[in-house]
């Protein structure tokens, strides 16, 4: 396998995880992005970012994107290649809005760029590659693929499926802390079994889940219901739990997005749930509401 363009740009969206009952399994996209540019060169590795986490994030080999990309070629059997990476960077990170997830599509997409066959890299291959990276396929596959995604292993395989969602379904209202919390922190709260009767019942919640997507939004309240590990995760996101028990008391099909501590109204307005945040949390400039479209296009990459 041979590189053959030395220049790529590639957009990637945020992500939301779980969405309730769905844990694991189920993500949407959000129009929120990440832009990336890399120049292959005979030289070492230059990273120059801009945005959220330019002070924190890597600027050597360790750089998510970078590995991820290195991993991509690999896998082909392509060359290794020196880099001038630039990024702007909008996900917030360490919120569970798939910033993570993003850096990984983004450095296989950037892979896939530079080959001459960029089909040995395809849409399957990527996603394989990516949940191999992450662990898991929750963010990967509506980062890759847009819109609301269903993602699941048989066997060491990764899957997908997109999902229908009924026109104006989703009005997505992003409720961002100016705290984080990291995926493997926040799954250490999991406990290693969980009862028989809670299982049953998410299970039934996510199964209603797909069906209030595709033809009843109005039953997006209790279908996203959950027993598994929004509630678990409480001691790590206090203030996010608190968020959240409230806003569906008051009838917002509210849920933890990913890991935390982000909280994601499924269907919500800024001007109408600000006060509200404003009376749980007391202090507004700690929390920032956004309202985010649903990303029906997945990540984009664009050669030369």
């Amino acid at each position: 396998m041979r590189i053959q363009h030395t220049r790529v740009r590639v957009r990637v969206p945020a992500t939301s995880a779980n969405l309730g009952p769905g844990f694991d399994a189920l993500g949407l996209a959000l129009d929120l992005v990440d832009d990336l540019e890399l120049e292959a060169t005979t030289g070492g590795l230059d990273i120059e970012a801009t945005g959220q986490g330019a002070d924190t994030v890597p600027t050597g080999e360790e750089h998510l994107v970078v590995r991820s990309l290195r991993h991509g070629l690999d896998h082909v059997g392509a060359p290794q290649v020196g880099m001038r990476l630039r990024t702007v960077n909008r996900i917030p990170h360490g919120r569970g809005l798939g910033s993570s997830a993003a850096a990984t599509v983004a450095g296989l997409l950037l892979a896939r760029g530079l080959l001459a066959e960029p089909e040995a890299l395809d849409d399957d291959t990527l996603l394989q590659l990516a949940t191999e990276i992450e662990g898991h396929p929750d963010n990967a596959a509506p980062a890759l693929l847009g819109g609301v995604t269903l993602s699941w292993m048989h066997g060491e395989q990764a899957r997908t499926a997109s999902l229908r969602v009924a026109e104006d379904a989703l009005a997505p209202l992003v409720l961002l802390p100016d705290v984080t919390l990291s995926t493997h922190a926040a799954r250490g709260l999991l406990p290693a079994e969980v009862p028989h009767r809670d299982a049953a019942f998410t299970a039934a919640r996510a199964a209603l889940l797909v069906h209030a997507l595709a033809a009843e939004p109005e039953l997006l309240l209790e279908a996203t219901e959950e027993r598994l590990h929004q509630e678990q995760r409480g001691e790590g996101m206090p203030e996010s739990l608190e968020l959240l028990r409230v806003l569906r008391q008051e009838g917002h099909p509210a849920v933890i997005s990913g890991a935390g501590p982000s909280v994601l109204v499924m269907r919500g307005r800024r001007a109408e749930l600000a006060p509200l945040v404003r009376r749980v949390v007391g202090d507004p400039r700690a929390w920032r509401l956004a309202e985010v479209p649903l990303r029906v296009d997945g990540a984009r990459c664009v050669v030369g």
